[in-house]
């Protein structure tokens, strides 16, 4: 635990990006070849994760820790464009790979955009729409996707047995996408997906033979045997819940991929209502053990990774 805290009151800072960046737009789409790729050499690793309002993600720790383990050297750094909004996506990209970095995590809101700006995706990514993870190889980006099976691994472990012939997904962004695709696999019979944005639940169900957009939040919930929430609604920095608490009922199982804080509004009321929860330990775990591969070539053990962060306690 001393471990883990060290890390984060050391390390767990905004990346200080140079203003003297190596910006190129990619070379067109293709898809990703079937050849493995090298990986990085002399077992030492540098990577990132961008986003915004990331300061307390446990990712760092756990990609740190790792690596230790296995007896290579990593540096894992927060690229938190809240703290310096000046770099833009293209720019942080162009830095890091520049720079040497195996790779870099992506996390709200750049799942989507961070498309544009790779040369490969992998069938997962293609599939969801969204890329989570980016490796840097031989001057090319590949773009992949293990929020879904991160998820799938989440939900399938933490909440065993659960019912799935109707559920509402409550955001269509780049997550959203990543959940409700799992949740399709997994054999969901129903899935309705509720998004503010105009289109966007529309946008998402096409492509997913049992979704359909739910445009009435209670009519939805009246009906559902689940709830999940991919918004970033709940966040430390986006306090509330996704959806009004009085429609949520104890027959409901409820699952939120937010870990900052790990029990968030949602959760707690699910809780109260005795309603079984999920919360986004599970995910965030088994999305870094398969980016860690992709990152270093090297499997990760799943019971490590969680024994990381589980030793940074409740936020």
């Amino acid at each position: 635990m001393d471990r883990a805290v060290h890390y984060v009151l050391t390390n767990c800072t905004a990346w200080n990006i140079f203003s003297q960046c190596v910006v190129g737009r990619p070379r067109k789409m293709q898809s990703e070849p079937s050849a493995k790729l090298t990986t990085a050499s002399a077992g030492s690793f540098r990577m990132g994760l961008v986003g915004r309002g990331i300061r307390l993600s446990r990712t760092p720790a756990m990609h740190e820790a790792e690596a230790a383990t296995l007896g290579m050297t990593c540096r894992y750094e927060l690229i938190d464009r809240d703290v310096d909004p000046v770099h833009d996506l293209p720019e942080i990209l162009s830095r890091a790979e520049a720079e040497g970095f195996a790779g870099l995590n992506i996390t709200y809101p750049y799942k989507q955009d961070v498309i544009a700006h790779v040369h490969h995706l992998s069938d997962a990514a293609k599939r969801v729409g969204a890329v989570n993870t980016v490796v840097f190889r031989d001057g090319l980006r590949f773009g992949h996707n293990t929020d879904f099976w991160g998820f799938k691994e989440s939900l399938r472990t933490g909440l065993p047995g659960v019912e799935l012939d109707d559920v509402l997904l409550i955001g269509a962004g780049g997550a959203g996408a990543a959940l409700a695709h799992a949740m399709a696999d997994m054999g969901a019979a129903r899935l309705r997906i509720h998004d503010t944005r105009g289109g966007a639940a529309l946008s998402l169900a096409k492509g997913i033979a049992v979704a359909e957009p739910a445009r009435d939040l209670a009519e939805a919930a009246a009906g559902a045997s689940g709830i999940v929430n991919a918004t970033p609604v709940g966040m430390a920095k986006m306090p509330g819940t996704p959806i009004a608490q009085t429609l949520l009922e104890a027959r409901h199982w409820v699952a939120d991929i937010i870990y900052f804080p790990l029990e968030t509004e949602l959760l707690r009321t699910a809780s109260a209502l005795g309603c079984r929860t999920l919360n986004g330990e599970g995910m965030a775990v088994f999305q870094a053990v398969r980016a860690f591969q992709l990152f270093t070539g090297h499997s990760a053990d799943p019971c490590g990774m969680r024994a990381t962060f589980r030793a940074m306690g409740a936020v």
